[in-house]
């Protein structure tokens, strides 16, 4: 554990990260079929599971659907919760007391490391080096993936970190939104990873991005396209003209997923 490490509410319920299985299912099936090598038995360990295991038990059921053999980590900072998640331990899936500074044995490899709903309550100047903390044990072109949801998991706002030669690349942003709670792109800023939520302002680049899809949401509306789905829809179409690194692909934007790679990286 590291000194940065802080205890969090650990509230969650079952599907709470649904959305993020489905689209990790989807989008990173190779990464999360691979077994040549270390990769073999690399794991995804998910970190701060809370009070009980429940999503770290969903994504466990989700991702073995595509890889039976998949080992799962679940660590969370207080021994009692950990102790009350052995009740689901078994051979491909264990749980351990951890934080940041990932409790891994020897030789275990990493294929996948979540840390949602963790960074709220740290200060932004805090995130790169968490960042680099929780990455540090990930084989190359393995995944962080680190944002926050609202309690129900209608709206979710992650980083996607790959481990590349040069390092923890900043590779994309994911956005989703279930409609359950319509649609505009302001409902995202509550949601924002934690080193974006205070410089949603004049001058800073995720500003300007916000600044651009409402224009485009607000055009999508004006041609016909109010229903949230396709408000969504024809907003990150529109948006795409003018913000380069928007991926459009019809799963995603069908799917109430945007996801944005901006050439060189997510800014800092």
């Amino acid at each position: 554990m590291t000194s940065l490490d802080k205890k969090t509410r650990g509230r969650t319920s079952h599907g709470r990260l649904r959305a993020l299985d489905v689209y990790l299912v989807h989008q990173e099936r190779e990464l999360l079929v691979r077994s040549e090598g270390d990769w073999a038995r690399a794991a995804f360990v998910d970190v701060g599971f809370g009070e009980h295991p429940w999503t770290t038990l969903d994504s466990a059921e989700a991702f073995r659907a595509l890889h039976p053999g998949l080992p799962v980590v679940g660590v969370e900072l207080e021994a009692p919760r950990v102790e009350t998640a052995q009740a689901h331990a078994d051979a491909l899936t264990s749980f351990r007391q951890g934080g940041f500074d990932l409790p891994l044995v020897p030789g275990e490899r990493v294929r996948l490391i979540r840390a949602m709903n963790l960074l709220r309550g740290y200060r932004p100047e805090d995130v790169p080096g968490i960042h680099q903390t929780l990455g540090a044990p990930l084989l190359e072109g393995g995944l962080l993936v680190e944002g926050s949801t609202d309690t129900p998991g209608a709206v979710l706002v992650a980083h996607l970190l790959r481990r590349v030669p040069e390092g923890l690349s900043r590779e994309a942003l994911l956005f989703h939104t279930d409609f359950s709670r319509g649609f505009a792109p302001v409902l995202f800023r509550d949601w924002l990873p934690r080193d974006f939520r205070r410089r949603v302002k004049p001058g800073e680049p995720i500003h300007t991005f916000f600044a651009d899809w409402t224009a485009a949401w607000q055009e999508a509306r004006e041609a016909g396209h109010g229903e949230p789905p396709e408000a969504f829809r024809h907003s990150v179409l529109r948006l795409a003209s003018r913000v380069e690194g928007l991926v459009t692909d019809v799963w995603l934007l069908d799917n109430g997923y945007l996801l944005w790679k901006p050439p060189g990286g997510v800014f800092r």
